[in-house]
This record gives C-alpha cells, sequence and structure tokens, in this order.
C-alpha cells in the first residue's frame, strides 16, 4: 500500500504560479512512477504529467507542456508539480497518483490514488 496526500492547491489569478505537493508513504517511494492528472468539473478526469522512478523519463499532457514541471525527491517521498502561467481552463481537483511505469499519457499498472487538492485559477 501507498498512501498519498496532495498539498499547495488554492486559488490564483491567471498568469499567476502555484506549486503543489505529495508526500508518499508506505512502500518503497522510489520505485513507483508518480503522476499528477486532474479533473475539471463536470468533467473526467484526465492526464498532467508524470516521471519515472528514476526522473529520467518525464511526460507531460500538451495542454500544459511549457508551463507546468513535475520532479521528484525520493529522499523526501515527495513529487511536485510547478504550475506557472496558469488558465482559468487549469481549474481541477489536482490528484497525485503512484504507479508501476511511467507512460507517455499515464502510469501502468494500477495506481495508487491521493484525495485532490483544489486549484481555482480566476480570470
Amino acid at each position: 500500500q501507498v498512501q498519498l496526500v496532495e498539498a499547495g492547491g488554492g486559488m490564483v489569478q491567471a498568469g499567476g504560479s502555484l506549486s503543489l505537493s505529495c508526500a508518499a508513504s508506505g512502500r518503497t517511494f522510489s520505485s513507483y512512477a508518480m503522476g499528477w492528472f486532474r479533473q475539471a468539473p463536470g468533467k473526467e478526469r484526465e492526464f498532467v504529467a508524470v516521471i519515472s522512478w528514476s526522473g529520467v523519463n518525464i511526460y507531460y499532457a500538451d495542454s500544459v507542456k511549457g508551463r507546468f514541471t513535475i520532479s521528484r525527491d525520493n529522499a523526501e517521498n515527495t513529487v511536485y508539480l510547478e504550475m506557472n502561467s496558469l488558465k482559468p481552463e487549469d481549474t481541477a481537483v489536482y490528484y497525485c497518483a503512484a504507479g508501476t511505469g511511467a507512460a507517455p499519457n499515464g502510469l501502468y499498472g494500477n495506481p495508487y490514488w491521493g484525495k485532490g487538492t483544489l486549484v481555482t485559477v480566476s480570470s
């Protein structure tokens, strides 16, 4: 089992920045690929970014490429999502997830999920 707790959500104006973090506990964090996903009101959950266990392989959704940066600190059992140039359409609940591998549009395996943190971007 892996427990994931997201933090850092909040409200920001368009063009602003926010940093999310996800603290993991339980089984060995460094053996998991980690990802961020989001779900906007009335929409399905969608892929945002993933990073492999080593940090070598990183993939982003086209909608966030160049604006968001995913990173991880295996010593701190934490994965981060730095979000810049935020747009109102980035408004969503952001979820952290842990899987067995990083794929170009998500995670392999049956991921563990956090409970999410709300990001609201006002125009």
